[in-house]
């Protein structure tokens, strides 16, 4: 296996032991940060644990997490190392007893992600991805099954799903997405990382959102990337400050950026 594919396994198992039983306790503090989003005690314990680990594993590697900011140089460039962290995508889930949440590690090498896990233990699932290994998954009975995009080409025929009706409406984007929402086959807001993880999976064909840091998609691209997928901003490819992400299954791509550009 690809070390750091291990060590992002092995940062995921760290992971699930502090968030999940704090998430079955329901015994932990509740804050608003400056950005009015709100973080647990949990987010933080988990990003703390996952940084220590790493500077005992890693120690010449940088670190982007979400409530601890950024440590190390060279966090984007030619021969940079770094990995980014979301100890808990799905806060506002998690804090409700919402089981749709889970830690998001990736590693990016020259700028680009390349492995990643996201862990959801509430759920009993989770993804992982390599250039070595592909994406895969573990289901709840304990089997792991490779990932594949959906080969839908047609939008009267895709599944979509899509984040925060309010975050589209605060973007001017809402007559937009309303375009694409009449002409696809059906809609849901599943939401946060379990849109792309679906759509890997096969399961939906495309998803889109705003509102995005680098550490709320980078652990998303390289499952979706692995299992044939495409994920970009809707006019672009990404980078560092991408903000508004779209993933297709790659055959509806130019199809959906339509409908944005």
């Amino acid at each position: 296996m690809n070390p750091d594919l291990e060590l992002a396994l092995e940062l995921a198992d760290i992971a699930d032991a502090i968030s999940l039983e704090r998430f079955y306790a329901m015994d932990f503090k509740v804050e608003t940060k400056p950005d009015s989003t709100p973080v647990t005690e949990s987010d933080r314990a988990v990003e703390k644990a996952i940084k220590e680990h790493l500077a005992k594993a890693r120690p010449n590697d940088s670190i982007i997490g979400e409530e601890y900011g950024s440590t190390g140089e060279n966090l984007h460039g030619a021969g940079s190392r770094t990995w980014i962290i979301d100890p808990i995508d799905g806060t506002a889930n998690y804090m409700r007893g919402v089981p749709v949440w889970a830690t998001l590690i990736a590693l990016a090498i020259d700028g680009k992600p390349v492995v990643s896990v996201v862990s959801a233990p509430a759920m009993g699932r989770r993804w992982w991805a390599s250039p070595e290994t592909g994406a895969k998954t573990s289901l709840i009975d304990g089997r792991v099954k490779a990932l594949q995009v959906s080969k839908i080409s047609d939008l009267e025929h895709a599944s979509m799903s899509y984040v925060s009706l309010k975050l589209w409406d605060e973007k001017g984007q809402v007559d937009n997405l309303l375009n694409l929402v009449r002409d696809v086959w059906r809609t849901r807001a599943y939401g946060d990382f379990w849109s792309y993880m679906l759509l890997a999976e096969g399961a939906i064909d495309l998803t889109c959102e705003h509102g995005l840091e680098i550490y709320d998609w980078a652990a998303l691209v390289p499952i979706v990337e692995q299992a044939g997928g495409r994920i970009t901003e809707y006019s672009a490819e990404l980078n560092p400050k991408s903000s508004a992400i779209m993933a297709t299954n790659g055959l509806l791509h130019e199809k959906v950026r339509k409908y944005f550009n």
